[in-house]
């Protein structure tokens, strides 16, 4: 087999990160049944963008000595789970990476998937696997979509059979494993209208002022990203413009000009950011308009965000994230619970009236500071906020305060999961009882392994779909010593 090479496949699985799999007789250069089970035939091959059920055309690019890659040439025959794509930008952008398939698969392979992993990748036994929980909206359901300015455009085929006069502007998404090109989008159904209407004029106002657009090679350049953020339960609208330095007569003319062309904005944010890396995260940040912050509500509970804390994006889903949550820890209300990653504050606050007190670490001193804001409006007393360094210990901050040992510990870091130190942290404070909310259930299993060492058991775990159409999916896990 080699680089290049067209082979018929039929697809028989699905795994985790939205690639079909095939399987090959090499002796042969046949695809074969699943029901095949020699082992000197069992050659795997990855096909990305396929799905089981599909026959197709496939073109090798990767090829290591048990797998290959492979991308779709042509379809022969689809799964009769495939289904029409809605939005135009879909196979080059890399954020619906399933929007052509059917909801209730997407939700059948997802629970496969993290169910795969805890088995396969953690080894772990005897524990529940409930059933996942489906998104209500599958479309428009984000609450925050994050673009990025590029001075190259990724150009589709379309684009490169007619003459594109602006290559050198662009506001979109990165194009998969892309960092130096992006693509123009028009509309995305993540988000609302209103938001689209923000993306298109944002480009259109910047190009025809000709600003220039910063570079991650010459660190040079002035737009890098622009944020839109909105409520679901309020009529609340920021818009975050990232740059690279100040430059306030601009950002004036911007806010007049975007404010009267889309009047349900209600506050308009400049983040001015030296950062070399590409992250939408400013320095300090100027308020053009309005107070600055969106709220927005889960469940009973309302809370403030302000242009760079982290707030759960699919705020209706985060209701049964958080339910879940609290199913777990089986709260009797005499317990201490330890929060880490607690954000701006949302799950310390959601389980507040079930527990006796609850501690909250945080980074992100802008979320703590939405924390304590979200407390008071809530009328929360039995929530303390705490900024810690979770990729380094906290334990000396615990003590050094002397809080009270947890009973139950709910952890919800991010993408990355946690650092060793805190996972030892956690050991030695001995809860009764661990919570781990995850976006990605690797990185949870990886954790939960390090807590099966030190006496842990993993009773039960339940999928969350906050992500439709992504293959990414959100996992509630319990331990229990």
């Amino acid at each position: 087999m080699k680089k290049g090479e067209l082979l018929e496949l039929e697809i028989s699985k699905y795994a985790f990160e939205g690639k079909g799999i095939a399987r090959i007789d090499l002796e042969n250069n046949k695809p074969f049944s699943v029901e095949d089970t020699q082992e000197k035939k069992n050659f795997v091959i990855f096909v990305n963008g396929s799905y089981p059920g599909d026959k197709v055309i496939a073109k090798i690019i990767k090829v290591k000595s048990s797998y290959a890659e492979a991308k779709i040439e042509n379809i022969l025959s689809p799964s009769p789970e495939r289904i029409i794509a809605e939005c135009k930008h879909f196979g080059i952008c890399g954020g619906c990476k399933q929007q052509d398939l059917n909801y209730l698969t997407q939700l059948k392979y997802k629970q496969e998937q993290v169910k795969d992993i805890f088995d396969r990748l953690g080894g772990f036994e005897n524990y529940e696997m409930l059933t996942v929980v489906p998104s209500k909206k599958q479309f428009f359901y984000r609450n925050k979509l994050e673009f990025s300015f590029a001075d190259k455009k990724w150009l589709t085929n379309l684009d490169m059979e007619r003459i594109i006069p602006d290559n050198n502007f662009a506001l979109g998404f990165h194009v998969p494993r892309i960092f130096n090109k992006v693509l123009d989008i028009e509309s995305c159904h993540l988000q609302s209208e209103e938001s689209n209407q923000i993306l298109n004029f944002t480009r259109e106002f910047f190009k025809t002022r000709n600003s220039t657009i910063y570079s991650t090679y010459t660190h040079s350049g002035y737009l890098r990203n622009l944020v839109v953020k909105q409520s679901r339960t309020t009529n609340d609208l920021m818009v975050n413009l990232v740059t690279s330095e100040e430059n306030d007569d601009l950002i004036e003319e911007y806010t007049k000009s975007i404010i009267k062309r889309i009047p349900e904005i209600t506050t308009v944010v400049n983040n001015i950011s030296t950062k070399k890396a590409a992250i939408a995260l400013g320095d300090y940040e100027k308020i053009f308009f309005g107070n600055g912050f969106i709220y927005d509500s889960i469940g009973k509970y309302k809370f403030r965000i302000s242009p760079n804390s982290f707030f759960q994006t699919n705020t209706l889903q985060a209701e049964n994230l958080y339910q879940t949550t609290l199913d777990f820890t089986e709260l009797a209300g005499s317990e201490i619970v330890y929060d880490l990653y607690s954000g701006s504050g949302t799950i310390s606050i959601f389980i507040s009236d079930n527990c006796k007190k609850v501690f909250a670490f945080e980074m992100i001193d802008s979320s703590i500071a939405d924390a304590q804001e979200n407390s008071k409006l809530n009328n929360t007393k039995n929530v303390q906020f705490i900024s810690a360094d979770l990729n380094k210990s906290f334990l000396g901050i615990a003590k050094e305060k002397e809080l009270p040992k947890p009973d139950t510990i709910i952890i919800d870091p991010p993408r990355t999961g946690m650092n060793p130190a805190t996972v030892n942290d956690v050991i030695e404070l001995n809860p009764k009882r661990i919570v781990y909310v995850s976006c990605n259930p690797t990185t949870q299993v990886r954790d939960l392994k390090l807590f099966e060492s030190a006496g842990y058991k993993l009773l039960k775990i339940k999928p969350v779909d906050m992500f439709p159409h992504t293959y990414h999916i959100e996992n509630v896990a319990l331990m229990e010593k």
